[in-house]
């Protein structure tokens, strides 16, 4: 089916609206971090004489690390975002932007000593100094003070490439798996998937409490979501039925009331309400964090 969802705006729910007062950059990481980062990302915005927006997310299995600039207040915030299960609503106003990264599922956990699992940070906020101590929050100055956004993308970077972990096989095999999920929406037993992986559900429900920080039910469940929000605000005709049957329902009725539950609206009156207006949609990349979670 073909889709018209700007790339990278995956999470983004209401992505039209959205993308027209902000914007978001996103770069690969060097290879020496590439085991672990996902990508860092710019997010701008300047909505001088406009009201504030607030903007909902479809948030996925991955922990962003992010150091906000409030530029009309001249107010900053550095913090670690771990996997957030339930709603994400952030708000933005006035002009400012954010430098952040995204690490990979298990990508985060090398960064941790030794008796801290990622799920130690799962619903919840923590400042950098919780990981990275007093050089978590000089970086946070370097950042907030460097020439602009692009400059603090470079220093976040050099910082976490001098700190890079041991390689770790774990990690390696829980972001395996998470790609497996993402790459087949329509998977659906945690069984399977653990058998699928050479594990057993135990073995796979601690894995993922030690590197990912939820469970392996919720992360199929999410991408689930974000495979039929991505179908939904495209703007091309969807099957309802069809793609329920696609994601593993075994009706539709089912899916709607999952869709409705994570996205806050029908599947049918979300199409309406999200789909791109021709020639409408900036073409942004969206990253997690502030926006980008």
């Amino acid at each position: 089916m073909e889709r018209s969802l700007p790339g990278g705006a995956r999470n983004i729910l209401h992505p039209r609206t959205g993308l027209e007062r902000f914007q978001v950059e996103r770069s690969a990481p060097p290879p020496a971090l590439a085991p672990f980062v996902d990508r860092f990302w710019v997010l701008r915005w300047d909505l001088r004489g406009r009201a504030p927006h607030r903007q909902r997310l479809l948030t996925l299995p991955s922990v962003h690390m992010t150091f906000t600039s409030y530029l009309s207040s001249g107010a900053t915030r550095a913090r670690i975002a771990g996997v957030m299960r339930g709603e994400f609503v952030e708000e933005i106003s006035g002009e400012g932007h954010v430098v952040g990264v995204g690490f990979r599922p298990g990508g985060f956990r090398p960064f941790l000593r030794d008796d801290v699992p990622v799920s130690a940070f799962t619903g919840r906020f923590a400042g950098v100094d919780e990981v990275f101590g007093q050089e978590g929050l000089a970086l946070a100055g370097e950042i907030f003070a460097a020439s602009g956004p692009g400059e603090g993308r470079a220093l976040l970077t050099g910082f976490l490439a001098r700190r890079r972990p041991a390689p770790d096989p774990s990690a390696e095999r829980a972001a395996a798996i998470v790609e497996r999920i993402a790459a087949r929406p329509g998977l659906l037993r945690v069984a399977e998937l653990a058998e699928d992986a050479g594990l057993s559900p135990r073995g796979l429900q601690r894995l993922f409490h030690e590197y990912v920080g939820v469970g392996p039910k919720w992360v199929i469940r999410r991408y689930r979501m974000a495979e039929a929000h991505e179908r939904a605000a495209s703007g091309s005709e969807v099957n309802w039925a069809r793609l329920a049957a696609e994601l593993g329902y075994a009706d539709q009725a089912h899916f709607t009331r999952d869709f409705t539950a994570a996205i806050g609206t029908s599947p049918a009156r979300y199409a309406r309400e999200a789909g791109p207006e021709q020639g409408a949609a900036p073409e942004h990349d969206a990253g997690p964090g502030t926006i980008d979670a």
